[in-house]
C-alpha cells in the first residue's frame, strides 16, 4: 500500500519534468525552424515560428531579434523596431542583438535624412 502512494507524487513530478523539457525543445524547435524558414527567404513561415517561440517563452531575447530582422525584412519597420528594443532590453550585454539593433536605428536614420533631403 505504501508504494502506491509513494508512486504517485513521484509519477506526478515525473511528468511535470518530461513536460518542462518537451516544452523547452518546443521552443527551441520553433526558433530553429524560423532560422531555416528564413535562411530559405520563407519569412512569413519564419515569423509564424517566432511568434509561437514567444507565446511559451516571451523572454526570449533571441526570438524577439530574430522577429525583428524578419519584420526589417518584411519592411514592417514600426513592428522591427518594437522587437528590436525588447530583445536588446532582454539581452543588453548580447553584442550581436546590439549590434543588429544599432544597425537598424542607422539605416533608420539614412532613410529619415533620405526623406528629408527629397522634400
Amino acid at each position: 500500500m505504501k508504494g502506491k502512494i509513494f508512486l504517485r507524487p513521484v509519477s506526478a513530478v515525473l511528468l511535470i519534468v518530461l513536460a518542462s523539457a518537451c516544452a523547452g525543445g518546443f521552443r527551441v524547435n520553433q526558433v530553429q525552424f524560423g532560422i531555416s524558414a528564413a535562411q530559405a527567404d520563407l519569412w512569413e513561415e519564419a515569423i509564424f515560428r517566432w511568434k509561437k517561440a514567444l507565446s511559451t517563452d516571451p523572454d526570449n531575447a533571441a526570438a524577439h531579434n530574430n522577429l525583428a530582422v524578419a519584420f526589417e525584412k518584411k519592411g514592417m519597420m514600426k513592428e522591427a523596431e518594437i522587437e528590436y528594443k525588447i530583445a536588446s532590453e532582454l539581452a543588453p550585454k548580447n553584442r550581436y542583438i546590439q549590434s543588429n539593433y544599432d544597425h537598424f536605428k542607422k539605416r533608420a536614420e539614412d532613410k529619415q535624412e533620405e526623406t528629408n533631403e527629397k522634400k
